[in-house]
């Protein structure tokens, strides 16, 4: 069987067992395993598990379960409500003010949390009633959320740069910066169309007359400080050049748990099972399935189908930007149905090379990449944060909660448009703060 032929009947069988309902580790093992069996032969089945310890065995990986403790620890605290609150009470006097803040919030949370997932459930869970309550709309109301949620993976510390970085052996830290003005840029998008919205529907829904004291609007922003503080120390650090990524992720983590235990007195064993639970359950599963990735990428170099795919990409002689929207489009598809983590770990093996000889800046698609893997979180049938609004609201159908979220993704789509034509909204703070490179 030729090597083409193999790698189209690798794509259908992928697709059958992912779409099975098999946990997405698993199934990656089963087809790498039944593929080496059968076309590798008996030897090729003799490095399976060096091939899955090794991959798990990176320092650099070290990075992933001490951000996910920092976010694990903050996302048990009260820091997201004091956040919502003290925004809330900061912008109640402008249209959409709360929408708004709500987005803000999940701007605020992402950039000390780095999971879209905790940042959408830790939000939404203050602030979808409280906004239902004062008379936004419920598709308004998830929708922001929803979207806000997402910004979890765009602004650092975010796992998925993280697992970019090290597919693509492209700098961590470059990639932290380029996702900061990106995703300033999208909490503007989202908060003008908030405002926009809420203008409209003033004739309806006029806003109710809240009235607070300079105290009160601080108040809540005093205790969560120390906490954006954390970020601060952590850009510093490594944009500074003073750490690794994974010190800095130590760092992160140890004042994230000290300041938990001091401003929001979370020593009880409880508070303390539940951040352990909640990190050692969050990077299992990405564990798993970077050492899965790394068996399932073995296999299609060991049967030429990674060097076959990128060899036809590039064959196929398309104009560069033809070739990155065909990728585009394929990423969204494939958003829908898989996770960013999977995504990842799967796909870039093969579009790196073709990436770098169309002369495509990595970091740039890093942030390209991420913004496309961030409307498959509010998509069906597998838009995570849908289902995690579904939890926090659920009152609010599926259906509803979609309706709200896809202006959001027509934001998210138009950016990435803006994206190709001015680059430098993702390149240029990286270079100037580290100079040229990757």
């Amino acid at each position: 069987m030729s090597d083409a032929a193999i790698g189209t009947l690798l794509l259908v069988v992928t697709l059958i067992v992912l779409f099975s309902g098999l946990p997405i580790a698993w199934g990656l093992v089963l087809v790498a395993l039944g593929f080496l069996a059968v076309f590798g032969g008996p030897n090729a089945l003799a490095i399976v598990s060096n091939t899955m310890m090794d991959e798990v065995a990176s320092f650099a990986l070290l990075t992933i379960p001490l951000f996910i403790l920092l976010g694990a620890a903050i996302g048990v605290s009260a820091a997201g409500r004091d956040i919502y609150v003290s925004l809330h009470r900061l912008l109640a006097r402008i249209p959409g003010g709360l929408v708004i803040a709500n987005i803000v919030a999940c701007g605020l949370f992402a950039a000390v949390c780095g999971s879209s997932p905790a940042t959408a459930a830790a939000i939404g869970k203050i602030g979808v009633p409280e906004m239902i309550r004062r008379g936004v709309s419920p598709s308004l109301a998830t929708g922001a959320i929803c979207a806000g949620g997402t910004l979890g993976i765009l602004i650092p510390p975010s796992i998925t740069f993280i697992l970019y970085g090290l597919v693509t052996e492209t700098s961590i830290g470059r990639l932290f910066i380029a996702g900061v003005i990106p995703g300033a840029v999208l909490v503007v998008l989202f908060s003008l169309y908030a405002w926009l919205s809420a203008r409209r529907d003033l004739k309806t829904h006029p806003m109710p007359d809240e009235h607070f004291t300079l105290r009160e609007k601080i108040d809540g922003l005093a205790r969560v400080a120390p906490f954006l503080g954390i970020i601060v120390a952590i850009g510093y650090a490594m944009y500074g050049g003073l750490a690794t990524p994974s010190e800095v992720a130590a760092l992160g983590a140890f004042l994230a748990l000290f300041l938990v235990v001091v401003i929001y007195r979370t020593w009880r064993l409880s508070d303390w099972w539940a951040i352990y639970r909640d990190t050692i359950r969050e990077s299992t599963m990405i564990m798993v399935i970077i050492a899965a990735a790394a068996l399932f990428s073995y296999m299609m170099s060991l049967l030429y189908v990674t060097q076959t795919a990128a060899d036809a990409l590039v064959s196929l002689s398309l104009n560069r930007w033809v070739l990155l929207f065909l990728i585009n489009v394929f990423l969204l598809v494939a958003g829908c149905f898989l996770p960013p983590v999977a995504i990842i770990l799967m796909v870039m093996p093969i579009l790196t090379p073709v990436l770098e000889r169309n002369g495509f800046d990595l970091i740039w698609f890093g942030v390209m990449l991420t913004v496309n893997l961030e409307v498959g979180l509010i998509t069906p049938p597998v838009g995570l944060n849908l289902y995690v609004l579904r939890g926090v609201a659920p009152d609010v159908p599926v259906s509803t909660v979609l309706k709200g979220a896809l202006p959001f993704v027509w934001i998210m789509l138009g950016f990435m448009v803006v994206l190709c034509f001015v680059p430098g909204i993702a390149t240029w703070l990286p270079t100037a703060l580290m100079g040229p490179g990757q």
